[in-house]
């Protein structure tokens, strides 16, 4: 059977993507410079990882996880690290994870692999579907000791592959693309945790790629925004929402209520942090400086490292020093880094 949403257009949802398109137009129409705008990604980038991983147990800080980002070492559980690193490359990997509308399992997948990489129980269930039924559940204490109550039984193990399928052939729908970005998103975000195809990291995939479709859609191309922090600032309350569509026999109405809330406030965090670092317009300063991903990465180095030297980006792009030499000529004449010393002390700055 095709997999198709139910859901109703509210009031509440309407007035919730409102909010969306007012914050989002402000954001895209303000000057801000590429230094500010790679800050602003990596914030979110960090808060992110920070919570989808805090939603699921991880106990480190988001202090810990930008040390961790940052290539140092914190105390803390093996685990709980890998975890926080696999969420980092996941979020640095959204330009390259799927292309829209050839969505396939096998992105699924890999997404999977990256985010459970050598945090799984049994490794071999990473970046697989599922082998045996589980359930999700909490351990309760009744009087006597403690025992696990099952909150929520995910469709059956054999029935996952063919429900994955259904859901991704509906995703690829030119239609399916149509809709509301923040609608869609929501939609991804909730029916990959309902199939849980995956024996742990059905919240992490879910959420990860619900980011993804934000990206893909054009709505979130700079990647700034952080919506799982907004999730967990109230993680009994996104709970109670995931669990309105069970509870309303299929109909995601008030799951897409919470959601497109959540959108609406994190896309308000977003805004009103633009507007602190945005200069106001001058002559002759009225377009956004637009930077390929590659010049971006550059600026994104700069951001962590303070400096950048030809000899750092042939190593992280693998490529010759002329080629280098060419994207930071662009860089500088375009008033975003300049040139600090000579010869082979030279090094660059963000302006």
């Amino acid at each position: 059977m095709p997999f198709y949403p139910k859901y109703t257009i509210t009031g509440k949802i309407l007035s919730n993507i409102s909010a969306v398109v007012g914050g989002r137009e402000v954001i895209e129409q303000a000057y801000l410079v590429p230094k500010w705008e790679a800050k602003l990604r990596r914030q979110a980038l960090l808060r992110n990882t920070h919570s989808s991983t805090a939603i699921e147990g991880n106990k480190l800080s988001l202090g810990q996880v930008s040390a961790l980002s940052e290539g140092k070492d914190v105390i803390a559980t093996n685990k709980d690290k890998q975890e926080a690193l696999n969420y980092i490359e996941a979020l640095e990997k959204i330009p390259r994870l799927a292309e829209k509308g050839k969505i396939r399992a096998a992105d699924l997948l890999n997404i999977h692999r990256i985010l459970t990489k050598d945090v799984m129980q049994n490794s071999a269930d990473s970046g697989v579907f599922r082998s045996r039924q589980v359930f999700v559940g909490k351990r309760i204490f009744d009087g006597t000791g403690f025992k696990d109550v099952a909150e929520y039984t995910p469709p059956k193990t054999e029935e996952v592959p063919g429900l994955v399928e259904e859901f991704i052939s509906w995703l690829n729908l030119d239609k399916t693309w149509e809709t509301s970005p923040i609608l869609l998103a929501g939609i991804v975000h909730y029916e990959i945790a309902r199939i849980h195809p995956f024996i742990d990291g059905n919240g992490r995939t879910a959420r990860l790629f619900a980011t993804l479709v934000l990206y893909l859609s054009g709505f979130d191309h700079r990647r700034i925004f952080a919506l799982d922090d907004y999730y967990d600032r109230d993680r009994q309350a996104y709970y109670a929402a995931l669990k309105t569509v069970q509870q309303n026999n299929g109909d995601s109405t008030q799951w897409l209520e919470y959601f497109t809330g959540g959108v609406a406030y994190s896309v308000n965090e977003a805004k009103e942090a633009v507007l602190k670092v945005s200069p106001k317009k001058r002559s002759g300063q009225n377009i956004q400086v637009a930077l390929t991903p590659k010049q971006m990465k550059i600026v994104e180095y700069i951001n962590i490292n303070g400096r950048v030297s030809n000899k750092d980006l042939q190593g992280l792009f693998k490529v010759s020093p002329q080629a280098v030499h060419k994207e930071l000529a662009k860089l500088v004449g375009l008033k975003v880094i300049k040139a600090i010393g000579e010869g082979r002390a030279l090094y660059y700055i963000l302006i």
